[in-house]
């Protein structure tokens, strides 16, 4: 057998992602303010691109779900709406937001007054500010003073410095002897506590303040892990005390800060900016809408253009330009596709989790991916990237997107499953709500639960409890008993 060279000629279809299409699927993964970086960027490279002060990209920013109907209604279509007609097109976009009057109070009034997201930003003095100024009287001496300033800048958020701190007194090149008389001075400073390394220190240095360090008190904090775990028979006898005695220095612990940096801010990070509003229709429903106060406004300029392109005479200026003119004309098509695709996912959510916001986590439903995908026609890898760093600001607070999508815990009776948040929270509410004398087991509250139709099992109702850094059943006794 013998072989020999030969030409085939096949043909296939393969998926090929051009570089305006990965593009178009980083845009859509962008958050608003990251969106206008990258067009002030595209702005300053391409001739034919403005920014639109009074303009915008988007004609559509906004979708009303009014109340018209008793029964809920479609979600709006993307395809044909132009061949509709008007009063068809008016209840495609509407759906009903249910009974206002929900159980207990939980319920949202929309007729309330309800507070803009941006008055939550809270506002507090700098931690580093305010040790600053007292360093600088303090520490007369320059380089005390410039060893000192240093060491704020290793606190973590708690007002801890590392435990290990040899690396930084060779970098200093101090003695041993003399960096930590510069750590004793400043832990004098307010608030009492700071510049400790570990939490035994941090108590030490406001019980000393306070005068209260006497033997029973340096041993019960030498034994902190038994104090958490309210080991109260085991405390005494090392203590040496009572439990009269042993009360007293419990509440004296209590009073103190464990964390004395967190009356401050180091360095105020940037509010979260919504990308999507949500807000109330009076008579019921929702408006959501695209938040156009951080979104670029981006212009073509064509009279530019048509001057430029005419006036060039070499084929790779015009070559040039012709390039730069398509990039700007799919720049403006690509962010006006990508406000309608967020806004489509962002109303279909708020129509799957309508209960939510009218009476709270507890009514929030099993949602997935594939459940919004499949009613607005688009791909799941989609949907995902439009909920990644985007943000709603709600009547109920801020979320962000992928918030409202949470598995599933079957139920009986035939009812639609339960979202594992909503399990959480009633977790939460059921040991909120326990008499001292009847701590629930998680026996009981798997019970409770199964009682109100959730299909639980004990060892899922204990890794929520954990989750929501609940302790254990023995624990909640022994820390209700001693209040």
């Amino acid at each position: 057998m013998t072989s020999s060279p030969r030409l085939d000629l096949r043909t296939a279809q393969t998926l090929v992602m051009t570089p305006q299409l990965q593009q178009a699927i980083k845009l859509l993964q962008l958050s608003n303010q990251d969106l206008c970086d990258f067009v002030t960027s595209e702005i300053e490279n391409n001739p034919f691109l403005e920014s639109g002060e009074g303009g915008d990209f988007a004609a559509d920013t906004m979708v009303p779900f009014k109340q018209e109907g008793s029964a809920p209604l479609g979600a709006a279509s993307s395809g044909d709406d132009d061949k509709k007609t008007e009063g068809e097109a008016r209840d495609e976009n509407t759906f009903d937001t249910y009974d206002q009057q929900g159980p207990g109070g939980g319920a949202y009034d929309p007729s309330a007054p309800h507070r803009d997201w941006a008055e939550n930003v809270a506002e507090a003095p700098s931690l580093r500010n305010h040790l600053l100024s007292q360093i600088h009287m303090d520490f007369p001496d320059p380089a005390e003073c410039m060893m000192a300033a240093a060491m704020v800048e290793l606190l973590d958020d708690a007002g801890y410095l590392p435990a290990d701190l040899d690396v930084i007194r060779a970098q200093l090149g101090v003695t041993p002897a003399f960096f930590e008389s510069i750590i004793t001075r400043l832990q004098r400073l307010d608030p009492l506590g700071i510049f400790a390394r570990s939490l035994k220190e941090c108590l030490t240095i406001q019980l000393r303040e306070k005068n209260r360090l006497d033997p029973a008190m340096a041993t019960l904090l030498d034994h902190l892990d038994l104090l958490a775990k309210r080991e109260r028979a085991a405390l005494m006898r090392l203590c040496g005390v009572d439990g009269e005695d042993l009360s007293d220095m419990m509440t004296e612990i209590r009073a103190l800060m464990p964390k004395p940096a967190l009356a401050f801010t180091a360095d105020v990070a940037p509010p979260i900016t919504p990308d999507v509003l949500l807000t109330p229709i009076a008579g019921g429903g929702w408006h959501v809408e695209l938040n156009n106060d951080t979104l670029p406004r981006v212009l073509v300029n064509e009279p530019f253009y048509e001057k430029i392109i005419g006036g060039a005479r070499v084929p790779v200026d015009k070559a040039y330009f012709s390039e730069k003119w398509q990039q700007a004309n799919w720049l403006v098509k690509a962010l006006h596709q990508r406000a309608t695709t967020i806004l489509k996912v962002a109303s279909e959510i708020v129509k799957q989790q309508d209960k939510f916001f009218i009476y709270g986590v507890q009514h929030l439903k099993p949602l997935i991916l594939r459940d919004i995908a499949d009613v607005i026609e688009m791909h799941e890898s989609t949907v995902s990237r439009v909920t990644q760093n985007k943000y709603i600001a709600t009547p109920r607070g801020l979320f962000e997107l992928k918030y409202f999508f949470t598995g599933s815990l079957p139920t009986t009776g035939g009812v639609e499953g339960v979202s594992t948040l909503a399990v959480r929270e009633r977790i939460k509410a059921l040991i909120d709500a326990e008499e001292t004398t009847a701590i629930l087991s998680d026996d009981r509250l798997m019970e409770l639960l199964r009682a109100e139709g959730i299909d639980i099992a004990r060892r899922t109702v204990a890794k929520y409890r954990e989750s929501l850094h609940i302790p254990t059943s023995a624990q909640r006794r022994r820390e209700k008993r001693d209040v």
